[in-house]
């Protein structure tokens, strides 16, 4: 396979493209040859938690589940965030327990992100999905250990360009989240970006696979 697709909602089946499908544990399709699972903050019920975490534990002992999320924070929500805090970290708790990557979904809560990744010294692999942001939080969360993934947004906003230069190729996934363009696009742009090949940006990435994903290889 030539390309990686860190977090996508639509599995193409293209046999280029490894796609890492997110999956919400009430929802589970077991079809589905790779896939993250997770409690994503916007569908949290307190009710529903500790039948989902069950349910979680349980598939991400299957060889085809690569990393767990998307899952995190987020202050835009009316979701407490008391109890995403508590979700999220029992989450982190099956990461840190089966040495799964995480898939992170923030939104305004990075430093507090961080201070929990501090706290329960969380040292499997952490990758931010969908980065918006400026460069200085970029380096950031690079300085703390984090992973960084670009898609929807660095199409979306050609002022990212300048903060996808600044991050180093051993650090960066690529994606499409929701949006109906292909991978292939978005590594075309990152190239672009980089002023370097897309094989050179495929080369990166696959790198970057075999070093976060222990129930993968991009040969």
């Amino acid at each position: 396979m030539h390309y990686f697709n860190l977090h996508t909602h639509h599995f193409t089946k293209d046999e280029e493209v490894l796609e890492l499908v997110n999956q919400y544990p009430k929802q589970f399709d077991a079809t589905l040859p790779c896939f993250s699972i997770g409690i994503h903050p916007w569908y949290i019920k307190e009710e529903d938690v500790a039948e989902e975490l069950k349910i979680m534990e349980e598939k991400i002992q299957l060889p085809n589940c690569l990393a767990i999320g998307e899952c995190g924070l987020d202050k835009r929500i009316d979701i407490p965030m008391e109890l995403q805090v508590e979700v999220f970290e029992k989450q982190m708790a099956l990461a840190k327990k089966y040495k799964m990557p995480v898939v992170l979904h923030c939104v305004a809560a990075f430093q507090e992100l961080i201070q929990i990744k501090k706290r329960l010294k969380i040292n499997v692999p952490m990758i931010i999905h969908g980065f918006s942001k400026n460069e200085q939080l970029a380096k950031q969360l690079l300085d703390n250990g984090f992973y960084i993934s670009f898609g929807k947004y660095l199409i979306q906003n050609p002022e990212l360009e300048e903060v996808f230069k600044s991050i180093p190729k051993d650090r960066f996934f690529l994606e499409t989240d929701t949006i109906e363009k292909s991978i292939k696009s978005v590594y075309e742009l990152a190239a672009k970006y980089k002023n370097i090949t897309s094989e050179e940006v495929q080369n990166s990435i696959k790198q970057n696979f075999n070093i976060v994903f222990k129930n993968g290889r991009m040969d």
